[in-house]
C-alpha cells in the first residue's frame, strides 16, 4: 500500500473535500495519521482540528456527516482529495453547503451562495 507523506507539514496533510455528485468543493481540512486511519476504518471523514488540537469526526455535533465515496492522492503523496456524500446538505459550520460561499468582487469578499441550510446557533450554540 502506498504511504502518505505526513512529514512535510508537521504530521498533517491538507485534504480537499468535494461533493462526489456535483463536484462542488465543500471544504479544506487537515488529517494526521490517526484521522486517516479512522477515515479508512469507518468510511466517514475524520480530520485533525488545528484550533481544538484534537481528532474530530465531521458531523459529530451537527449530524452532517461525510460518507467517503472515493479517495485520491496528489503526485507528491502529501495532499488528499476526498469525494464525499455530504449528509444533511451542509459542509460548512456557518450553515452553508460549502465553506467557499464568498467571492472577491470589487476588492471585497461578498456572499454569493444560496441561503444557509441550517442555523449554526441552533446546531452549535455559539460554538464551532
Amino acid at each position: 500500500m502506498m504511504e502518505i507523506n505526513f512529514s512535510k507539514f508537521n504530521g498533517l496533510i491538507p485534504v480537499i473535500v468535494q461533493d462526489y455528485l456535483s463536484n462542488e468543493i465543500l471544504m479544506l481540512a487537515f488529517m494526521n495519521q490517526e484521522a486517516w486511519d479512522k477515515t479508512l476504518e469507518t468510511q466517514k471523514a475524520h480530520y485533525w482540528s488545528r484550533s481544538r488540537n484534537k481528532l474530530w469526526l465531521k458531523g459529530e455535533q451537527s449530524g452532517h456527516f461525510q460518507l467517503v465515496k472515493k479517495i485520491l492522492i496528489d503526485c507528491d503523496d502529501d495532499t488528499l482529495l476526498l469525494k464525499v456524500e455530504q449528509i444533511g446538505g451542509a459542509a460548512c459550520h456557518t450553515g452553508y453547503n460549502s465553506c467557499f460561499f464568498r467571492e472577491l468582487k470589487d476588492g471585497e469578499f461578498r456572499i454569493f451562495k444560496e441561503e444557509k441550510i441550517f442555523d449554526p446557533e441552533k446546531v452549535y450554540g455559539g460554538k464551532k
